[in-house]
């Protein structure tokens, strides 16, 4: 590929999504790479909208960019990555997407009971929560299911 075909830091953004200066941060984590023309001007070669769009994928799943950052690092440097390479790495996401779909399904039927009643205080309820019961359990949504409470993911670009 020459440098006609590969792509400035804004016409990234423009395919991608990505604000610059998020493109621009992905490649100073390491998770992108780019190279800089004799003139100093930064190119990244066109397979980074398939690293950028998988970037996209696995922090909307949740997952962390040191995750993302170990994902990554099992494909191949030296060419673009196959289908057969993207199905590979994310086949392990299957596990984690069914936990979130049902973590999902019964946030969404616990609410349809919860607000029901008319309260709309788990403090309060009678039904769900009598005497604060569950305050004594710790901080936090208690009733969320636990893979929904899961607190210190980052939350960068």
């Amino acid at each position: 590929m020459g440098l006609a075909d590969d792509l400035t830091v804004g016409e990234v953004a423009e395919r991608s999504g990505f604000a610059p200066s998020a493109v621009r941060y992905y490649e100073r984590e390491g998770l992108i790479a780019a190279y800089r023309t004799t003139g100093g001007q930064r190119r990244f070669r066109r397979d980074v909208l398939r690293r950028l769009a998988f970037i996209r994928a696995a922090r909307n799943i949740g997952l962390t960019l040191d995750e993302v950052r170990a994902a990554l690092a099992t494909l191949p440097g030296s060419r673009t990555p196959t289908r057969a390479d993207w199905s590979r790495l994310s086949h392990g996401w299957r596990k984690r997407l069914d936990n979130q779909i049902e973590a999902l399904v019964a946030l969404r039927d616990g609410l349809d009971s919860c607000i029901g009643c008319g309260c709309l205080s788990l403090k309060r309820c009678a039904v769900s929560n009598p005497a604060d019961v569950v305050g004594g359990l710790g901080p936090g949504a208690r009733y969320l299911p636990s893979s929904l409470r899961a607190q210190g993911q980052d939350v960068q670009a």
